[in-house]
């Protein structure tokens, strides 16, 4: 077996990442699979303490935060993360050094046995038992690791970690997790464990009931941003943004103060407040990371594809925003970092998502429009997306593929005008391939058989 065929094997197993969830059920999803699995391999997910992380959007940077500074105080970081961007390698990291494509053959041929003994089996199942073996063989110190979809059925729940995160929801996969935002809630609280302290971003009502209802059941003690810390947001411009921080409750903690990160727009300073909250429990809980470790980390941190400036002669930023909430979100970023700029949008999304609620947002901000596709099966047909964007009172051209959109996009721009690329982040990742090789950079580490 080699890396290609490493690779098709997993994506031969149920691939809910490619396809169409049709149920969200027990019988679909559900821990019952994974944990024969691990079983099977010794229960790997036992032998590292760990962060979990759940949440609508800003799971991932908040993840990458949590990492970064963890690494900076000293310790053995495992890094878990899903989808990825450029290469599957990225999925499942060492102190952020990607898996090996020798190791992930390896490890499919070893899992591969077990995983056949284990009726059903779901691609992400597999993924997620081999990234825990393999974090577990490396003796990582504490691992960082994102939920896949949802929370209380996605295979990264077998964990009992350390600290629980959920970062802040709004309404996404409304035919899988439910329609209303207490739904959502209580399928992303679902990570919340027994007597296991949990931290949740600032959240709708709705959503921070249920949240508040399951930890007190739970007996889970719940640490809230904006009631149990603040953090007020200081100077910013394109290389990052200022901040600062503090514990309300008792005498503060050793990791108030001041804080800078590269990561652009406010609802980022959100994320490292959650974050920093949740290592401090760490430090509660026997872990030694002090706020100049926090500070490098925060300075250090990397997570790509999200508000990114690509460049800033033309001006060209990328965003993997995916549904409404995160559209707003990134429009009132766009706003504060670049006030009045107009844009010229390249868009692509799969086709599961509330492409018209993203439209909506973006289309006022928009002078060009341009819809193209991802190299994925749930993406989008750009005339589907072109009828939407008319649908919404606006006009679209229709690129039949990201190459082609980015070159249509630069020869359209006004002078002033600003490149946007969002949509979804296969789209983010095949424009910064793109984009790499127009400027002649050097090219991500790509998986060029994926599909």
């Amino acid at each position: 077996m080699d890396y290609s065929e490493a690779i098709a094997y997993l994506h031969s197993l149920t691939d809910y990442e490619k396809t169409r969830i049709e149920r969200y059920t027990p019988e679909t999803f559900g821990l019952s699979r994974v944990k024969k699995l691990v079983a099977h391999l010794g229960d790997p997910h036992t032998r590292f303490p760990s962060v979990h992380i759940a949440g609508t959007r800003g799971k991932g940077s908040t993840a990458a935060v949590c990492e970064a500074c963890l690494r900076a105080a000293g310790y053995r970081t495992g890094f878990y993360i899903s989808p990825h961007l450029h290469t599957f390698c990225e999925r499942i990291q060492v102190n952020r050094e990607e898996i090996s494509r020798e190791d992930v053959v390896a490890l499919v041929e070893e899992i591969r046995p077990f995983v056949e003994r284990v009726p059903g089996v779901t691609t992400f199942e597999a993924i997620t038992a081999m990234g825990f073996l393999y974090l577990a063989r490396a003796g990582v110190d504490v691992a960082v690791v994102e939920v896949g979809l949802g929370g209380r059925l996605d295979a990264t729940n077998v964990l009992t970690p350390e600290v629980s995160i959920i970062t802040s929801l709004s309404l996404e996969h409304t035919y899988l997790l439910g329609d209303t935002l207490d739904k959502i809630a209580y399928e992303k609280a679902g990570i919340v464990k027994p007597d296991v302290p949990a931290v949740t971003a600032p959240q709708q009502d709705e959503a921070r009931i249920v949240l508040e209802t399951v930890c007190r059941e739970r007996g889970a003690p719940l640490t809230r941003i904006g009631r149990d810390w603040k953090y007020e947001a200081g100077p910013a411009d394109l290389d990052g943004q200022a901040f600062s921080i503090r514990r309300l409750a008792g005498d503060g903690a050793k990791l108030d103060g001041e804080y800078w990160t590269p990561l652009l727009g406010r609802h980022q300073l959100e994320n490292a407040a959650c974050a920093i909250a949740a290592i401090d429990i760490l430090g509660q809980r026997g872990f030694n990371v002090s706020a100049e470790a926090v500070r490098e980390g925060l300075r250090t941190v990397d997570w790509p594809g999200r508000m990114e400036i690509l460049s800033r002669e033309p001006l060209a930023v990328i965003d993997c925003a995916h549904n409404p909430y995160a559209a707003r979100v990134l429009r009132k970023a766009l706003n504060e970092w670049f006030p009045d700029k107009r844009w010229v949008l390249v868009y692509g999304a799969s086709a599961d998502k509330d492409i018209s609620g993203v439209l909506t947002t973006l289309l006022p901000i928009s002078d060009y429009v341009i819809v193209t596709r991802s190299d994925h099966p749930r993406a989008a047909a750009p005339a589907e997306l072109a009828d939407i964007v008319a649908s919404a009172g606006g006009g679209a051209e229709i690129s039949t593929n990201p190459t082609k959109a980015l070159q249509r996009a630069l020869e359209v721009m006004n002078p002033g005008d600003g490149l946007l690329v969002t949509g979804s982040i296969f789209l983010a990742a095949d424009v910064r391939e793109e984009w790499a090789r127009h400027m002649g950079a050097p090219l991500p580490d790509v998986d060029e058989t994926e599909s």
